[in-house]
Order: structure tokens, then C-alpha cells, then sequence
């Protein structure tokens, strides 16, 4: 089962929620990313 939990907070890509597993990462903010513009919101995030 696929189902669209909200949108990227930088690239605006859709994110989905597939058989129980959301396919993205949640910040401890609350925003929603994708994997790779999480990843790049770490390292800014960091330094």
C-alpha cells in the first residue's frame, strides 16, 4: 500500500508512506525531507 504522507521542505518532492514505512526522514523540527535533502540539511546544520 502507497500513500502520500506530504511533500520535501527543500526539493517539494512527494513522500510516501509504503506498506507501513515512511521513505523519507522526519527532522527534529517536524519538517518532512527525502533522504538525500536531509542528509544535506545535517551537514548545513553542523557546521
Amino acid at each position: 500500500m502507497k500513500e502520500h504522507v506530504g511533500s520535501c521542505e527543500s526539493c517539494k518532492k512527494d513522500l510516501f508512506c509504503m506498506d507501513g514505512f515512511f521513505q523519507g526522514e522526519i527532522a527534529p523540527s517536524g519538517k518532512l525531507f527525502c533522504y538525500s535533502c536531509y542528509i544535506e540539511e545535517k551537514k548545513e546544520s553542523n557546521e
